[in-house]
This record gives C-alpha cells, structure tokens and sequence, in this order.
C-alpha cells in the first residue's frame, strides 16, 4: 500500500496557503535584511521636481555665472597666447580648465545637493531611520542564472514593465501637448540674441519638467500604494509558520505544560508539609477545604497555609485529622477563602470578624484562651 505526503499538495508548500497575516517577529527580520515597503518612483519624482523648481528660480542666476565663466576663459586665453609669443603653454592651460570646472561644480552643486537631500527625506519618511547593511552583502544565490531567468519572467516583472509603459505613455503625451503649443516659439529661436534663446529655452525645459514630474508625482504614490499591498502579501505565512515562531519564541507548549505541571507539584508538596502546623480547616464541606494558621505573636492576621478542591480538598482534611487539626464546616465562608485568598496570603480585612469566630470555635474546643 503507497503512502502519501498530503502536505505536497498544499499550496505554498509544507503548512499550506500563506493566509496569516506577518507577525512583528516576521517584519522585524525582513527589515533588518533591508526587505520594506518602499517606492523608488516617489522618491525619483519628489527628486525631479525639487531640480525643475529649484532651476526655475536659479537659472537666470546660473546662467549669467555660466557666461561669466565662459567670458573670463576666453578673455585669459588670448592674453597667455600674446604672453607667450603665440604659444599656448599646457600647464597654464590645464590651471585654467580645473578653475572653470571647479566653479561650474560650484554653480550646480546645491541643486543635485537638494535633489539629493529630497531623496533620502523621501525614503526616510517612507522605512523610517534603520540602516542596515546586509542588502550589501554578497550573495551567491543572486549569480544563479536559472534564478535570474525566473525573475525575469515572473510576475514583478511583468508589473515594472506595464509600469515602464504607462510611465511612458503619460509623460510622452505630457510632452508632445505642451510643446506642441511651443512650436512657434522655438523656430524664433534664429531670430534672437544668445541670451534671449538660453532664457528661453531655460523657462521651456522647467516648464515641462515641472508638468513631467507632477505627472511622475502621481505615478509615484500608485506606485508607493502597490508596494505596500505587494509587501503585505509577500510577508504572510502560513498557519504553520506561525506555529513555528510562536514554539521558537515562546517555547513548545508541550514542555511549558510539563513545567508548569512540576511547578504545580512542588508547590503542592511545600503547601502540604505546611499544613500540620494550621489551627483549623475550614470546609464546605465536600467541594472546599482551606487550612488557616494564626500567630498573635507573629502575624498580625490569620494566613492561608492551604486549599483545595475535590480530590485535594478531601486530601487536606485527611492530613488534617491525622494531625488531630479541628475541621469546621462554614459553607460561605469556605467559598470565599477558596476564591479571594492565595496560598501563604493573609486574609483580608473583611474576613476578619468571620475566621476569628471559627478560630474562637476551635480555641474554646481545645481550651486555649
């Protein structure tokens, strides 16, 4: 007769469909590995944007910098020429081009600095601050090429690319609408001066930046909705799983059961080794039995020494009569001692005026005071 391993047909593999929701310790893990919920789109659209506004305010500033530039290179190069008696010494010239470059730097230096900035504000507000550096590491399973072709065909991919297309598709008809209108303008472009046309052209291009990035903006917080959805449907588990973490976190139930099982005996065994020194029990007198014991010189109230029910409480007053302890019936009384008091508690306050009269009971039996 052939056995069968049912758990291969489930789906998922081994503990069935991935249908609980991710636990903390799930999250926690999957975060310190680098896996979260983030979009890159927001963060290149947020990005854009600040350049185009950023460039919008700056431009005519960066471009008369630029011109200046340009105009003090070429007014030096004619001077070293004459210095030189018609020669155009390399190292001089190489002084000058690392001059340049470096104030060009200067000039375009805050917008990719706020451009950066942006970005990694985005991703923050997006994780939250918790670096790691494990997504760094080196991982030879990512050079697998059968691995590789998986993902290629898989079904993320298959999402970046209609993503890749609607991203195309809506900034492509950004573009041809706005500058369809601008066609007029840019054949103008022979009949101005060089800083008209840079001032123009620079106004064209942050205009229709600002208009892509919006729409990219748009783009970006579908985007930033989906992954989160994709993120909670990749990090559920199965019911087993969660099993698995609860027994690795918590420990087996069945060993905690055994352990608090022992626990429970070595308390009833101290709980019966104290209980011949009790003055009376207190009975139900089948279903309760509770052993007080009280000490005027050392207590100043009566304390639980012991209590049971059923088979323990019969127990206790078998132990009670081979000690020759007084067994009193008081049914309330019983209940309350067994519900409100703890083993090696004192009786509250207002059990007082009740234990004392059982307690006189039993003095008045054994001719104490």
């Amino acid at each position: 007769m052939l056995e069968y391993n049912l758990q291969f047909f489930a789906k998922d593999g081994p503990g069935g469909e991935k249908t609980e929701p991710a636990t903390d310790k799930k999250l926690n893990d999957a975060r310190s590995e680098g896996q979260v919920a983030k979009s890159r789109e927001i963060g290149n659209a947020f990005g854009l944007l600040s350049l185009f506004l950023v460039m919008k305010v700056y431009l005519g500033s960066m471009g008369n910098r630029f011109l200046g530039q340009f105009h003090m290179v070429y007014t030096q190069i004619p001077e070293i020429v004459k210095m030189y008696d018609g020669e155009l010494p390399v190292r001089d010239m190489n002084i000058i081009f690392k001059s340049t470059i470096v104030q060009m730097l200067l000039v375009v230096g805050p917008i990719f600095i706020i451009g950066v900035l942006v970005a990694f504000i985005c991703d923050l507000v997006q994780v939250k601050w918790k670096p790691t550096t494990k997504p760094l590491r080196p991982k030879f399973s990512k050079l697998n090429p059968i691995s590789g072709f998986k993902k290629f065909f898989s079904k993320n991919s298959l999402v970046e690319l209609l993503k890749s297309i609607l991203k195309l598709v809506l900034i492509g008809n950004v573009v041809y609408s706005y500058l369809k209108d601008k066609v007029e303008l840019i054949y103008s472009l022979y009949d101005i001066s060089l800083n008209q046309g840079i001032a123009m052209i620079g106004d064209l291009v942050t205009d229709l930046g600002v208009r892509v990035s919006a729409v990219y903006l748009i783009i970006g917080f579908a985007d930033y909705l989906y992954q989160k959805h994709k993120f909670k449907e990749d990090m559920k588990m199965t019911k087993q799983e969660v099993k698995d973490e609860y027994k690795n976190a918590e420990g087996d139930p069945a060993i905690k059961s055994k352990q608090k099982q022992r626990m429970r005996e070595a308390s009833m065994r101290r709980m019966m080794q104290k209980l011949p020194e009790a003055d009376v029990v207190i009975t139900n007198p089948t279903h309760y039995a509770v052993a007080i014991k009280y000490d005027a010189d050392t207590y100043d109230a009566p304390m639980v020494l012991a209590k049971g029910e059923d088979y323990l409480a019969q127990k206790i007053k078998d132990i009670a009569r081979e000690n020759h302890i007084e067994i009193v019936e008081n049914k309330p009384l019983a209940r309350m001692l067994y519900a409100n008091v703890e083993v090696g508690e004192f009786i509250p306050p207002e059990l007082y005026q009740a234990v004392a009269e059982v307690l006189a009971f039993v003095y008045h039996l054994q001719g104490k005071a």
